[in-house]
């Protein structure tokens, strides 16, 4: 690419036999390209010989200058491209693109240098290695590779999903980017915003969800330690799968409401296990079912492993196949007692235990999308020409985008107040304190989403309703942002969770 060209030069290549433009003072010969153009042939021939820069980023990401590199022979004597092509681990220069945090004008008391190179660490692992199988998962609806959750596993990612803990001591993290012993919430909420950034929700979920949300209750309640240790390392290792198994068809925010039964045998040894469970992440793929069931006289927890009288089949929603939604049936399934978590009959506080750090994380995820579709309406509304004029200069598109970034800078500056508090409190007064405000976060949070998802289609146009494309990042954050909204707790049961808990505490006040 060494070699540099006139304009000139350039615009004599305008025929059929020899067909150059410019792009961002970089030349391109497409000669051999216009017919396997996927825009079709007259594109190209109307920008031969031309400067072609206002009118190919009005059609076209910066990706795919990438994407067909092999065209690209020169630059224009005396020019530098001035559009940046971000490197892997860069953080973007887009205003708002980034929490304050990570701009060098702003200081945080939360972060110091191991979030950072945390940060650096997981954003480059994500470009390399989880955008890629997300981009090609979510297309074609197959689960995740065991490649990836081997690398996975390796860099300790997976351990550093469950939060800080004793199960992350002695692990290293990220080739060393932090100690686990050193690992608190705000690395959490790195790892959580960072992963998120391959744009992919479906795979999201299906990288793993499931064990986030069920392994800690195997972690805190499970009472054999050996067995324990064993399914830990086999989990945390990548060699066996895991989900959550509480919501049914019959009830779902309602878990009083659960139906699936487990009878102990006459001789004490097992329970039988008979019901459906409905909406369960991974489940398709899961070796293990951390399962709610109804015992005699109360709701239970019990480990179910794949086996006689287990069946799951997948089930059809409007994100990818990728999560591995599944319905999932018990007939006369023999667990043994031993697989009981916490005690019999009070599987309540098993399955409330996780809620939190489950509905924090979800919260620091939607957070981290709302923000990225910031970004996308920030550079499309300065590059998209419309009546003769960018986007950006027509005051109804900055009036949106106004109200978007403030919603992302008061929930990421809500969330990090949160964390703070997680990092400061034992987890019996998180417990105490916190579910009310977590719940009332996410609640919050999801209902910002759907507020930026409708500006953002707006300001999108047509391009939000395509699923490849300049719209494409919209149109997957349209179309899926409503999971955060029901999965964990809808925001109706959040938000009265959160008044409720708000109410425990009012004194006998008076106006």
């Amino acid at each position: 690419m060494s070699k540099t060209y006139t304009r000139a030069e350039v615009a004599k290549h305008n025929t059929d036999d020899s067909l150059w433009f410019i792009v961002d003072s970089r030349v391109y010969d497409a000669t051999d390209f216009v017919d396997a153009h996927p825009g079709g042939e007259s594109v190209l021939r109307q920008v031969a010989g031309e400067d072609a820069t206002v009118s190919f980023y009005n059609l076209h990401r910066h990706e795919v200058l990438t994407k067909y590199d092999s065209l690209l022979i020169g630059t224009i004597d005396g020019e530098q491209p001035q559009v940046t092509t971000p490197q892997p681990g860069d953080l973007s220069a887009v205003p708002y693109a980034e929490p304050l945090w990570l701009n060098p004008a702003y200081k945080s008391p939360y972060y110091n240098d191991s979030h950072r190179r945390l940060r650096k660490a997981m954003r480059i692992f994500t470009e390399a290695h989880i955008t890629p199988e997300a981009q090609a998962r979510e297309a074609d609806g197959k689960y995740i590779s065991q490649e990836l959750v081997d690398l996975m596993a390796a860099k300790g990612l997976l351990h550093m999903r469950l939060g800080p803990g004793k199960h992350l001591h002695g692990v290293e993290l990220m080739d060393g980017a932090v100690r686990g012993e050193e690992y608190d919430y705000f690395h959490d909420l790195v790892v959580a915003q960072e992963g998120v950034r391959a744009n992919a929700r479906g795979f999201q979920d299906g990288s793993l969800a499931g064990m986030v949300i069920g392994l800690p209750c195997v972690m805190n309640f499970m009472k054999d330690e050996g067995r324990k240790r064993a399914i830990m390392d086999e989990v945390l290792g990548g060699k066996k799968f895991m989900c959550l198994a509480i919501t049914e068809a019959f009830a779902g925010s309602d878990v009083a409401g659960l139906r699936t039964t487990a009878t102990k045998t006459p001789d004490g040894k097992h329970y039988v296990v008979n019901g459906t469970k409905k909406w369960i992440t991974n489940g398709v793929f899961s070796d293990y079912f951390v399962t709610g069931v109804k015992t005699d006289k109360g709701l239970s927890v019990l480990l179910i492993e794949r086996g006689e009288g287990v069946e799951t089949k997948p089930i059809k929603t409007s994100y990818s196949p990728a999560a591995g939604t599944t319905y999932v049936t018990f007939d006369n399934v023999k667990v043994p007692v031993e697989n009981l978590l916490g005690v019999e009959n009070k599987g309540i506080y098993v399955i409330l235990s996780n809620f939190n750090h489950e509905r924090w994380t979800m919260a620091c995820s939607t957070i981290r999308q709302c923000r990225i579709i910031v970004e996308e309406c920030l550079k499309w509304s300065h590059q998209r020409l419309v009546f003769g004029k960018r986007l950006i200069e027509q005051p109804v598109i900055r009036q949106k985008l106004a109200k978007m970034i403030a919603l992302c800078e008061s929930h990421q500056a809500w969330l990090e107040t949160i964390t703070y508090q997680m990092c400061n409190m034992p987890y019996k007064q998180q417990a105490q304190h916190l579910g009310g405000p977590i719940g009332l976060l996410k609640m919050s949070a999801t209902r910002a989403a759907h507020e930026i998802a409708d500006e953002a289609v707006q300001i999108f146009g047509g391009r939000a309703l395509t699923q490849s494309g300049m719209g494409r990042v919209v149109e997957m954050f349209h179309r899926t942002y409503k999971f955060d909204a029901i999965l964990g707790g809808s925001e109706e049961v959040l938000a009265d969770l959160g008044v409720r808990q708000a109410m425990r505490q009012m004194p006998n006040a008076k106006l």
